[in-house]
């Protein structure tokens, strides 16, 4: 908090009517000739983005482990992720018998479509002359545009889901179902670590989120929301180490098991153009877009942030965001279930509650009263020094002593109807052979009497 009052005095959110200052975003002199080109380029950018990606991945991770990457087909190994598309393009298409046809076969479309949409809101440039139009390099804009990149990964995990259900098995049945908790507890932290995006920038337009950070990009002031989408974008994307949908250990390959040839290269492609997605989104929210960095940004009175240079920009700020995916899963290991769901509700959703209720704090006191920062300042230490000294002061809760048992409880797992493994500090009963062992006498249980007389020579 000290460091968004400390930079809030330059921020140049909001005008002192709360409405914030128009933006270049003018799409009035498109034509439908346009709109055409700027989706015919988005579409193939992703494709081919998604093709450099795996080719990237690999090389990076390669160098991590120390081991050679892909250098066979083509300079470098560029040529290896063409190569295994054309793979999975005639690879035999297996269908489940068992499975729900129509929803087997919609589900990895649904994830692949809902994927190529977010693109349609992000701001790659400012306005710029294409075949004699002004257009900005954006295909639309809206004043809820984030709200609709939200919407929109939500519709994706469906694709998931119901893959996972409608193949009828029990382990991808296992990864749709956990997707479905996986979503919910990282979409709500992401959520909320954008709201405090939308507090300082006045809006929820992209464009318009880009056209606020003139001055200073939102990651410096929202560190903490910064560090909270981060951490949650892994954890929407499925990817290690919060990979817990498809985990290959316990799962075989979860929602993907029973899926083969171009069925399973769309779920492969959904998610790696989900990664370009979130990371459009936390360049354009908290890298300043296209907007070229400091010092770049001053020269020749800011001649790089014109023409097509800020695409280059862009592009920069979204391949480190990638390489930030390919260096945690070259480094860290997947996490258990409990230690995951754990992190998004007691640590990020709580982190990010604060934070926003924080920002909001110090831009409504900024904008609809007359108090100084410094005074804002000494009120919220103030507080915080009280709340200190009240849960110091408030005697602990004292529990009764348990009383300590022999042994575990022994539970019956079949109780509820379907089996359940036990928890720390119970055990399953004995099994009816184990009973049969311990029952029997100390002799060889295998053997009678007249048997062991015949055998010592009796």
């Amino acid at each position: 908090m000290s460091v968004v009052a400390t930079l809030a005095a330059g921020l140049p959110a909001a005008t002192g009517d709360g409405a914030v200052a128009p933006v270049t975003a003018d799409f009035s002199n498109d034509t439908w000739w346009i709109w055409l080109i700027k989706a015919v380029a988005i579409i193939v950018f992703l494709l081919t983005s998604v093709l450099i990606a795996i080719w990237f991945e690999r090389k990076v991770v390669a160098r991590m482990q120390v081991r050679p990457g892909p250098n066979v087909h083509g300079p470098f190994g560029l040529l290896q992720s063409l190569a295994d598309a054309m793979k999975l393009l005639l690879k035999e298409d297996v269908t489940v018998k068992a499975a729900d046809k129509l929803v087997y076969v919609l589900a990895p479309m649904i994830a692949v479509f809902c994927s190529l949409l977010t693109f349609a809101v992000i701001p790659l440039g400012p306005m710029v002359s294409m075949f004699g139009v002004r257009t900005p390099l954006q295909l639309t804009d809206f004043p809820v545009a984030v709200l609709y990149i939200l919407a929109c990964a939500s519709v994706g995990v469906y694709g998931i889901v119901l893959g996972g259900w409608s193949s009828n098995s029990t382990y991808p049945l296992l990864g749709g179902v956990r997707s479905t908790a996986q979503v919910i507890s990282y979409e709500l932290a992401m959520g909320l670590s954008l709201v405090s995006v939308f507090i300082l920038a006045g809006s929820m337009s992209t464009s318009q989120i880009v056209d606020s950070q003139t001055q200073i990009w939102w990651f410096l002031p929202l560190l903490p929301a910064f560090l909270i989408y981060v951490v949650s974008m892994v954890g929407e994307t499925n990817r290690l180490p919060f990979d817990l949908p498809e985990a290959e250990g316990e799962l075989v390959g979860g929602y993907t098991t029973e899926y083969s040839s171009m069925k399973f290269a769309w779920f492969f492609l959904a998610e790696y153009i989900n990664m370009l997605n979130v990371s459009a989104v936390a360049t354009t929210l908290f890298l300043g877009g296209w907007r070229a960095p400091w010092p770049i940004s001053w020269i020749n009175d800011g001649m790089f942030n014109e023409g097509y240079w800020p695409v280059l920009w862009f592009l920069a700020k979204l391949w480190f965001f990638m390489f930030v995916f390919v260096w945690i899963r070259g480094s860290v290991l997947r996490f258990r279930y409990d230690q995951f769901m754990k992190l998004g509700w007691k640590v990020l959703i709580p982190a990010a509650l604060v934070w926003v209720v924080c920002v909001a704090v110090v831009q409504g006191v900024r904008q609809f009263s007359h108090l100084d920062l410094r005074t804002l300042l000494f009120v919220l230490a103030g507080v915080a020094a009280v709340f200190v000294v009240v849960s110091l002061l408030i005697p602990a809760r004292k529990e009764p002593p348990r009383r300590r048992r022999s042994g575990p409880e022994v539970i019956d797992p079949f109780a509820g109807g379907y089996p359940v493994p036990p928890l720390p500090g119970q055990a399953l009963p004995p099994s009816p052979r184990k009973r049969l062992a311990d029952a029997t006498p100390t002799n060889d249980p295998g053997t009678t009497p007249e048997l062991t007389q015949e055998v010592h020579g009796g």
